[in-house]
């Protein structure tokens, strides 16, 4: 039986950021009610993890079509809460999570199954070694409104195949979108106590994080990622943590110039510029800057925006006012310093107060704001290098390293360079799009965070690693026991061992065999 969740009197809305409708309006949970549905998931937890890896992997695999029958309509309630293009919320989200359950139904039981661990020393060949993968029991998720989907379910669907429990916090923003998904494993049939979302604001998430899950992984600012791991501190909670991104576009004399602009252009805009994983900080190759800066403002242009429910668009909204204020105050500061806006920067009021215009500004330095704080927005910042040692020193002088992309046409030229960058995934000749890449971790350097999501690390971290020993010969005293004996029965039998030359073994285990019939063990 699921939890219920008690009314309070304060209230939260879902509002559609390309009109400003009313989608819909939710009280939020309560600590107390956090709680209770926390000890929902604790006691429901067992039960789902006793059914095994592998029926959880085949209800992940009726979720997964029951997401592919339903991915027009879900796509809608996505675009009606973020105002991303439908088109997004299909490629985006609903794509990801699909390829992200295709790896978990598959790879899930080899990935996680017990398995021998060979012993090397031979004294201890009498011993079995196993390593059991195990549930932590419940797991807290703390997701953001801009991938509102993607997000919580890719990391739900690790925790939920590896046999945990999860109770899931969206952003106030986006509510009904996580409501869809709690409702697709219902119906899929995840039991309504081992997946559970509450609604609310950062009361609830504050909530949830002093309450008594196992684990907590949690997607958003690098603020609020520094108060939860102090907090999760104090008790040593374990957490993932992602905490977003500044990452670095570096433009080789050698890149294909059509190819790498309209790159920048999509990995600049994308979901409106509204990505941890985006092209933030543009580096160019001197050679190429101008032409480059004249194709991204040709193609910048080109861009329809508008509401994401109408077709066809390629830029919706940004999510809300505040956010709105943060990319005119970092474009402002850009301008004062020196920097040129060569399209975009500014508001478009006849769409509506959440739209602002795809902006490229060329001339940067690293004393602009633009340049070291993330930008939450469609903002492209062009800098011109000299070198490759300069660029490498500029893409790496951030205080962020969750990714970063090489543009050329010398695949290995840009491997070897990826070696030098310090974040996370470093994408050659492509951006954003390793996040929809189910068997690639996702994480950063840095101040991006802790721990990784998706792939098989992502499902190592939502078990406990167990260790379990076992004698082969359980009527026999060990060597090590008491009954210690001549210190050289010891140092034989490290000689015996180790040493480099066979004459040494030899004597090594003759001290060691006479020591060891000398010896009475207690």
């Amino acid at each position: 039986m699921t939890t219920r969740i008690e009314t309070t009197a304060r209230k939260i809305a879902s509002l559609n950021p390309a009109t400003g409708e009313l989608v819909a309006e939710f009280e939020p949970a309560t600590a107390q009610q956090v709680e209770a549905a926390v000890a929902g998931a604790r006691s429901a937890q067992p039960g789902w993890n006793e059914i095994g890896l592998e029926r959880r992997a085949r209800i992940l695999g009726n979720f997964q079509r029951l997401l592919e029958d339903r991915k027009s309509a879900l796509a809608q309630v996505i675009t009606r809460e973020t105002g991303k293009p439908v088109v997004e919320g299909l490629v985006s989200e609903i794509l990801v999570v699909l390829d992200t359950a295709r790896f978990c139904r598959n790879q899930a039981v080899p990935l996680l199954v017990e398995e021998a661990v060979p012993h090397g020393n031979w004294a201890l060949k009498t011993k079995s070694g196993r390593i059991r993968r195990e549930p932590y029991g419940v797991i807290g998720i703390i997701a953001p409104w801009n991938y509102p989907f993607a997000i919580p379910a890719t990391e739900s669907l690790a925790a939920l195949v590896a046999g945990n429990a999860v109770v899931l916090k969206p952003s106030e923003r986006t509510s009904c979108t996580a409501l869809a998904l709690r409702d697709l494993f219902s119906e899929a049939g995840v039991p309504g106590d081992v997946f559970q979302v509450v609604v609310g604001d950062g009361i609830t998430g504050s909530a949830l994080i002093h309450s008594s899950i196992d684990k907590l992984v949690f997607t958003g600012s690098l603020r609020t990622g520094r108060q939860i791991a102090q907090a999760a501190a104090s008790r040593l909670l374990p957490v993932v943590l992602e905490l977003g991104g500044k990452d670095p576009m570096l433009v080789l004399e050698d890149a294909d110039l059509e190819v790498a602009s309209s790159g920048a252009v999509w990995g600049a805009f994308t979901n409106a510029g509204q990505a941890c994983l985006s092209v933030e900080r543009c580096y160019v190759d001197r050679s190429l800057y101008e032409p480059f800066l004249a194709a991204c403002v040709r193609k910048t242009r080109r861009l329809r925006i508008g509401n994401g429910q109408a077709a066809p668009i390629d830029v919706g909204p940004m999510i809300g006012e505040h956010e709105v204020q943060s990319v005119e105050s970092q474009v402002a500061d850009a301008v004062s310093r020196g920097a040129r806006v060569l399209a975009g920067g500014a508001r478009l009021p006849e769409l509506g107060s959440n739209f602002y215009a795809p902006t490229v500004l060329a001339d940067v330095t690293h004393d602009m704001r633009v340049m070291r704080e993330e930008t939450f927005g469609p903002v492209l910042p062009v800098m011109a290098f000299a070198s490759e040692s300069e660029a490498i020193r500029l893409a790496n002088d951030c205080e962020y390293g969750l990714g970063a992309s090489i543009w050329t046409r010398d695949r290995r030229r840009g491997e070897r360079l990826a070696g030098h960058i310090h974040a996370g995934t470093v994408m050659v000749n492509d951006a954003v799009s390793c996040f929809g890449i189910a068997e690639a971790p996702h994480g950063g350097f840095k101040m991006s965070g802790l721990g990784r999501t998706h792939g098989k690390w992502g499902l190592e971290e939502m078990v406990r690693v167990k260790y379990v020993d076992s004698d082969r010969m359980p009527g026999r005293k060990k060597l090590w026991w008491y009954g210690y004996g001549e210190a050289f029965q010891t140092e034989g039998l490290i000689d015996l061992m180790f040493a480099r030359r066979v004459g040494h073994r030899l004597r090594g285990a003759w001290k060691f065999l006479t020591a060891l019939k000398s010896t009475e063990r207690l």
